[in-house]
């Protein structure tokens, strides 16, 4: 059962229109013993990090918990960079510090948000990324990640310059586009997602 994190910052009708129609069974809930008994979650984000922080807060432990279990994560889009340590969308809001780094507002230069289509580049091997690799997904963000560990980013693209689209370490997997969105190679990420070992 793969189970979607509603905590009022994510676009739920979405990513859950995403696993129907791969045949996935799912859930959305903010019913904290629901998510800790959970063997999948999902945590989609759309908005501002420091709210997405503060509506997070409920939740931070089961999270926690989770991830330190082995079990699968997958964050999305708003939800790839609150797993981050800060953000200068919001000075002085913690984010979950679960990959190490920082957000930043996209390459000067560039249209803002990034809106659309953009080619992904594997750049690093990653279970949800398998069968994957010069397709095309589709953003929509104005900040993006910069981890202080180059190896755990799996795919980038190029938007004035390399931008990171996808993280993965361990069992913890995130996405700067959105797959739900992104035709037959985004709902092939979320079937890889679905297989993953528990």
């Amino acid at each position: 059962m793969i189970t979607i994190i509603d905590y009022k910052s994510g676009n739920l009708k979405s990513i859950s229109n995403g696993f129907k129609k791969i045949g996935a069974d799912y859930q959305i809930t903010d019913d904290k013993e629901v998510i800790a008994d959970s063997d999948f979650l999902v945590l989609p984000g759309v908005g501002a990090f420091g709210s997405a922080m503060e509506n997070l807060e409920p939740f931070k432990d089961i999270i926690y918990e989770h991830v330190n279990d082995n079990k699968p994560f997958l964050g999305i889009c708003l939800g790839q960079q609150v797993l981050m340590d800060s953000s200068d969308e919001s000075p002085g809001a913690e984010g979950l510090g679960l990959f190490k780094g920082h957000v930043e507002l996209l390459p000067e230069g560039v249209k803002i948000p990034h809106m659309g289509w953009n080619k992904l580049e594997v750049v690093n091997d990653s279970p949800i990324l398998e069968g994957i690799d010069g397709e095309y997904f589709y953003f929509v963000h104005s900040y993006h990640v910069v981890p202080d560990n180059e190896n755990i980013v799996a795919g980038k693209c190029d938007y004035g310059g390399d931008v990171v689209a996808s993280l993965s370490q361990n069992n913890l997997f995130a996405t700067q586009f959105h797959p739900e969105k992104s035709g037959k190679a985004g709902l092939k990420i979320l079937k890889n997602f679905t297989k993953l070992e528990i």
